[in-house]
């Protein structure tokens, strides 16, 4: 049995060698009939649109090469790889090389249909596919993933894509992306475990996410955006351990999406940990030129405070700022954190060292798509070659921010190719530096007003600024054109021309009315980086003019009638059904005169019709501004100081002398509560006693410039007391002009306070108090009290009045609340005031808006 098993298998073994050992040559002498020999020619056929040489050209073989197949192989991998075609083909016919291809469509067009959050533009952007492009499958599919991304990006994760094509004759073909947006995917609700310490609420006000709510139709950030939730992480590690958390970590942020696709469920788990304090606060340093007991007292953080995570950084901002001021341009400063779970606090050494020096190799600025790159390199501190410096580049990001032409400036250090090179990216957000601005206000007493004004702050990108300015209210008319180059002959020397037109109405406050004429040339320079000093010239045709109002006098100058009473004569002794109206040439008696308020021939005329008279005013003056913020936009610190003079009287009608000054610290308390103090003044000195100060030069308080009181509310003013001559009882205070003042003083105390409204909103709020006074006249300027004997003139038949001139330089004061909202439509401002303290004279207000936007 054993010997008929053995040969079978000898058996079955041979005929399988003989069998594989034919199919072996059979194969043989094919491969020799298909690659054997050499190539005659190369033939392409299926080609329409791409010429053969340029198929051809794609090859690894020439004719009289050998017919190898590992170069077919390759050149058949190369044709596929240029995308061109949607199938090729290698064969040999003969001695010939046959390249059959089948060629991808040329794209026609693009279209999108169905989209309406993101623009055709904003998708074409992205996208890889174009007209005249080669049409794809996997290029299309990459597409419809960026297409999704950016849907995703913009909180639609429902979205969908389909892309279809439509042939065209000539191989062409249009592209169509089909797209299904869906709804916007919002952030139903946000939940925190694990947080023991702070309420979900509290959370929530820290990260930037925000539950979706009808009233956010202004903001994106009740969104689901996955690395927007990173940030949020970042944001609670900020908090906590700002609060004295050093341990906290969030363990995981899950954002799960609701059935309907339409939100999102975000769930962030964190471990909260202990609460530290700080413990032993040491600065250690090998440096020669530092002291390590004068670098302690630098560091902002007490033994015993609680800790917080961003006083760290802080001290080795200050730490360096030290250290540069010393001569250190290069410090290494490392924290070293010693934490002490049984005691509960943290010990920190503040190790300093002489770091590697750095050169800056190249400076980038990014961003600016109007401003050109000289105006903003023209405020850099800090040049390519030189040393990198820290302080140097911060005082230059704040010089560009004081600019006013950007909304972002960023700095960042990227790694140049030699180890001690760094570059040094400016990146820039420009802003709209046209602005278009109107201004309202409503007094309690009787004001309205409305005013419209236009600027550009940054002319063709060039730093220049324009403004020509037409301003129209009941109360002004301005034509005003204003140019100013801020690098005069490519000098750090900023010149400009004012040319102006003004008529002022101040009738119902003052009086008066004034119109100006005139233009001036102006140029600054600065002293140091935070000091500047401007000086200006102006020449100016004032023209003022008083209320015109008829009056009747007797020969001798004296008043006899202000008014004519017109009905109630018939009964006397009921005063409300009399008429007046002001006198007319027919009401003139014999032996009287019908003149004007102003006549000279009335001897007691108003002291402001002294000022009723054509001028030239030839005016030199110069300002000086100092300034040690820490920030140009919003201060947080440090203070400001401006004193400007202006000498009236080299050539001209008018002489005097005008100074102001004024200073405003600020204090940061709290996060975004800054407290801030301004303190102002300013006199004006006549240099001529016999003419004094004529009304249009005195200084005017009230409205803007002291919240509570109404338009030149407070200050010096004419009033008329009409009183009863039998009992002395006062009938009635009537206020007459306001006359300005020659003196005043200021003081405008503000808190920045939180309103716990969402921060999307761009609402801020602040507390204020304005106190200060405005009074000194000359005695030129104030006249003498004038006796009314018959008060049938001024509508009190039977009653006396004595007008006199009120100028005590009394203590005024008001208190409100000023909210400023981000609109839409540009940042408005509103004023709710309450009088703490006035004089009876005085015209105040309860309420003031006005608001501005930019184009």
């Amino acid at each position: 049995m054993r010997k008929f098993l053995a040969a079978t298998v000898l058996a079955t073994s041979a005929l399988a060698l003989g069998s594989n050992s034919q199919l072996n040559l059979a194969h043989a002498q094919e491969q020799d009939a298909r690659f054997g020999g050499s190539i005659r020619s190369i033939v392409v056929e299926g080609n329409k649109r791409i010429e053969a040489r340029t198929v051809q050209s794609y090859l690894l073989l020439e004719p009289g090469d050998a017919f190898d197949p590992d170069r077919i192989d390759l050149s058949l991998k190369t044709l596929f790889a240029t995308n061109l075609f949607a199938d090729v083909s290698i064969d040999r016919r003969g001695d010939d090389l046959v390249v059959r291809v089948v060629e991808n469509p040329i794209i026609n067009r693009v279209i999108f249909e169905g989209n309406r959050a993101l623009k055709d533009d904003k998708l074409r952007e992205e996208i890889q596919a174009a007209p005249r492009g080669v049409f794809t499958a996997a290029r299309v599919q990459t597409d419809v993933q960026r297409v999704l991304e950016m849907y995703r990006r913009s909180g639609r994760f429902a979205a969908k894509v389909e892309p279809k094509y439509k042939p065209l004759e000539q191989n062409r073909v249009d592209l169509i992306f089909e797209i299904t947006e869906g709804p916007v995917t919002g952030v139903r609700a946000i939940n925190f475990i694990g947080n023991e310490e702070y309420s979900d609420s509290r959370l929530r006000s820290e990260i930037v996410t925000r539950q979706s709510r009808f009233w956010r139709f202004f903001s994106s950030n009740d969104n689901y955006d996955a690395g927007r939730l990173e940030f949020d992480r970042e944001q609670l590690r900020e908090f906590y351990q700002n609060n004295g958390y050093y341990d906290f970590r969030v363990t995981s942020a899950v954002a799960e999406l609701t059935p309907d696709q339409k939100d999102f469920y975000v769930t962030f788990t964190v471990d909260e940990g202990r609460q530290y304090d700080f413990g032993v606060i040491k600065v250690e340093t090998a440096l020669e030129k530092l002291d390590a007991g004068i670098l302690q007292g630098v560091v902002p953080i007490q033994e015993g405070e609680l800790f917080r995570g961003d006083q760290i950084e802080g001290t080795i901002d200050a730490l360096t700022y030290a250290a540069g001021v010393a001569g250190y341009a290069f410090v290494d400063i490392r924290p070293q954190i010693s934490v002490n779970e049984e005691t509960g606090r943290i010990d920190i050494t503040f190790a300093i060292d002489e770091g590697p020096r750095v050169y800056i190799d190249r400076i980038n600025i990014v961003g600016n798509t109007q401003t050109l790159d000289r105006v903003v390199r023209r405020e850099l501190r800090i040049a390519e070659g030189d040393a990198f410096n820290r302080i140097l580049l911060d005082r230059s990001r704040n010089r560009i921010r004081a600019l006013g032409f950007f909304k972002e400036v960023e700095i960042v250090e990227t790694p140049a190719e030699e180890p001690d090179r760094t570059n040094v990216d400016i990146k820039l957000t420009e802003q709209s530096t046209g602005e278009l601005s109107f201004a309202a206000g409503f007094s309690s007493v009787d004001s309205y007003l409305f005013d419209l004004s236009a600027s550009q702050r940054n002319l063709r990108g060039r730093g220049q600024s324009v403004v020509a300015r037409t301003s129209l209210s009941s109360r002004q008319q301005i034509v005003d054109f204003r140019f100013t180059e801020p690098r005069f002959l490519d000098r750090n020397l900023s010149a400009g021309v004012d040319l102006f037109a003004t008529r002022q109405d101040f009738e119902e406050f003052t009086g008066f009315t004034s119109e100006t004429i005139g233009g001036g040339l102006r140029v600054a320079f600065p002293l140091t980086d935070r000091m500047q000093l401007g000086l200006s010239y102006r020449l100016q045709a004032d023209d003022v003019n008083i209320a015109d109002r008829n009056i009747i006098i007797d020969q001798n100058g004296n008043l006899l009638r202000s008014f004519t009473q017109t009905a109630g004569m018939g009964t006397p002794d009921d005063i409300s059904d009399d008429v007046y109206r002001e006198p007319e040439i027919g009401d003139v008696m014999p032996g009287e005169t019908l003149v004007d308020i102003c006549d000279p021939l009335y001897t007691l005329r108003d002291t402001i019709c002294r000022s009723e008279r054509n001028d030239i005013s030839s005016i030199v003056g110069y300002n000086f501004f100092w300034d040690q913020t820490n920030d140009p936009i919003t201060p947080t610190r440090g203070f400001d100081f401006r004193l400007s003079q202006d000498f009236a009287g080299i050539g001209g009608d008018v002489k005097y002398i005008r100074t102001e000054t004024g200073a405003t610290f600020y204090r940061g308390v709290w996060r975004d509560v800054v407290a801030s103090a301004k303190l102002s003044a300013g006199y004006v000195l006549p240099l001529d006693e016999e003419q004094g100060v004529r009304i249009n030069n005195r200084f005017f308080r009230g409205g803007s410039t002291f919240r509570g009181f109404d338009v030149a509310g407070l200050g010096p003013r004419e009033i008329l007391r009409i009183f009863d001559p039998n009992t002395g009882q006062v009938l009635e205070t009537r206020r007459l002009n306001s006359l300005g003042g020659n003196a005043y003083y200021q003081g405008t105390f503000e808190l920045t306070v939180p309103n716990f409204l969402p921060e999307e909103y761009g609402i801020r709020s602040a507390v204020f108090v304005d106190v200060g006074t405005l009074g000194i006249l000359e005695d030129v300027d104030k006249g003498s009290p004038l006796v009314i004997t018959d008060g049938s003139s001024i509508g009190f038949p039977g009653a006396q009045a004595v007008r006199i001139t009120k100028d005590a330089a009394s203590l005024r004061a008001s208190a409100g609340l000023s909210v400023f909202w981000d609109s839409p439509f540009g940042p408005i401002r509103f004023d709710f005031s309450q009088i703490l303290r006035k004089e009876e004279y005085d015209k105040t207000e309860s309420f003031r808006f006005s608001t501005s936007t930019q184009f």
